[in-house]
């Protein structure tokens, strides 16, 4: 049977590969599932069972952007809490995060999930640590959202078992046990995960936090983990709140107490990663641990300025991550990478943080290389997955600067004028083609006004 192929040319073309090669009008042919042939000028003549082409004149196609941090649920609290910093915002929602259910937990995801589709993301994560007894299948209700928005996905299934009568953060009932946590992990693991080329479902090991979480759940989920050979993933060194937490606690700094407990290594990734000295940007560059930068939530928060230059020259992998819609509203990838180069800007390096192409390179080739898929997306190039996005550059908003980098990253949000994940059309024309947006924003309305009400009852 033959393959059918998908044709994009005219378009600039900005490819994030090794040399980050760029076309200022190139072609791009797309076969099934994978990127055939990329380059400069028309497709090749002849090219065979084409069932679609699309002229890109005025569009810069780029890699599909990889948001590597996220919690799907907080969609449905957006707005609240608004001038806290990150414990007392945590304190302030943790008693309403604690009722969510099924239902809710699905429609936020589709919220969520929608929200950066939309906006060029093509692979998305979820680091999901709420689990109140009795609440549903969670895990199942957030993977079903990812598979019918059509992005391709990794659900980092976390957890917490060090509740307030413990010392943790969260409230006890807040908490699952140590046990259940690990169960219930493992059993999501052996249920969903897809260690395949082109998988479009992946788990991973999250405890969430130091502060939240036990050293026998850290150190027994890093073994889960490696026994299952999944990924794994937590939030760390994200406040200085977190940094006195832990040498109270454990008479060590976060990076320490994480290489402790066995949570360093090529197979981890760590989201914030704020407050780091010069040994614990060695120990992640000595270890290959990646870094999920979420410059908006960190701003919203007040936890402060990643020190994401030195990592990057350390060698340290760095993605981008939207973070929970609670601590960034927005919901939307796009804005991570103007963010990530203006928030670096105002820190040590100044005007020589960070280029508009690096921060393209952290949203697309960074993220694959934090979620270990750097061999099938992230750039441009013959034999990748055809994760691609078409972003129009022509309208009013982009009109006058010439650099189209620049302009994505610089400028206003480039309208979407084609999403492929997997060789398939998710965003077509800035709306989405594999969910309507109008009965998702009605569900996620609905969802939030309920959990409000049962919050508002204790």
């Amino acid at each position: 049977m033959a393959t059918s192929r998908i044709v994009i040319e005219n378009c600039a073309i900005a490819t994030v590969d090794a040399h980050d090669t760029e076309y200022a009008s190139g072609h791009v042919v797309v076969a099934g599932n994978r990127i055939e042939s990329v380059g400069a000028g028309p497709a090749p003549l002849g090219t065979a069972d084409v069932v679609r082409r699309v002229d890109g004149a005025g569009h810069l196609l780029t890699p599909g952007l990889v948001n590597t941090h996220h919690h799907f649920y907080q969609w449905i609290t957006r707005g609240l809490a608004t001038d806290h910093n990150l414990f007392d915002w945590l304190v302030a929602l943790y008693p309403t995060w604690a009722r969510i259910d099924e239902p809710m937990v699905r429609a936020a995801a589709g919220g969520s999930l929608a929200m950066m589709a939309r906006g060029g993301v093509t692979t998305a994560m979820d680091h999901h640590y709420v689990h109140p007894r009795g609440s549903g299948d969670l895990s199942g209700a957030i993977i079903g959202a990812a598979a019918e928005t059509g992005v391709r996905f990794t659900l980092a299934r976390g957890s917490m078992d060090l509740g307030a009568s413990d010392g943790g953060l969260p409230p006890d009932f807040a908490v699952e046990s140590l046990d259940g946590a690990l169960a219930a992990t493992e059993e999501t693991i052996d249920a969903h995960h897809d260690a395949s080329f082109g998988a479009m479902t992946r788990i991973a090991v999250a405890p969430c936090s130091p502060f939240s979480v036990s050293t026998d759940l850290m150190r027994r989920g890093a073994e889960l983990a490696r026994r299952k050979g999944v990924r794994l993933h937590t939030h760390g060194s994200e406040t200085v709140e977190e940094e006195r937490f832990c040498k109270e606690r454990f008479g060590m700094g976060p990076t320490e107490y994480f290489e402790s407990t066995g949570w360093l290594g090529p197979d981890v990734w760590m989201a914030h990663c704020v407050h780091m000295n010069d040994s614990d940007i060695a120990a992640f560059a000595r270890t290959g641990t990646g870094v999920a930068h979420c410059p908006s939530s960190n701003a919203r928060l007040a936890a402060g300025i990643a020190r994401v230059p030195d990592l990057l020259a350390a060698g340290v992998p760095v993605g981008l991550g939207v973070d929970g819609t609670a601590s960034n509203e927005s919901g939307e990838l796009h804005t991570e990478l103007r963010n990530a180069l203006l928030v670096n800007r105002l820190g040590a390096h100044g005007e020589r943080a960070m280029t508009s192409r690096q921060a393209l390179r952290l949203a697309t080739y960074g993220g694959a290389q934090v979620l270990g898929r750097a061999e099938e997306i992230g750039s441009v190039e013959a034999g990748k997955l055809a994760d691609l996005v078409l972003w129009r550059m022509d309208t009013l908003a982009h009109a006058s600067i010439a650099d189209p980098v620049a302009a994505l990253v610089l400028g206003a949000a480039a309208p979407v004028t084609l999403s492929l994940v997997d060789g398939r059309a998710v965003v077509e024309d800035n709306r989405l083609t594999t969910v309507d947006e109008d009965v998702l924003a009605h569900s996620t309305r609905s969802e939030a006004r309920r959990l409000a009400r049962i919050a508002a009852d204790g």
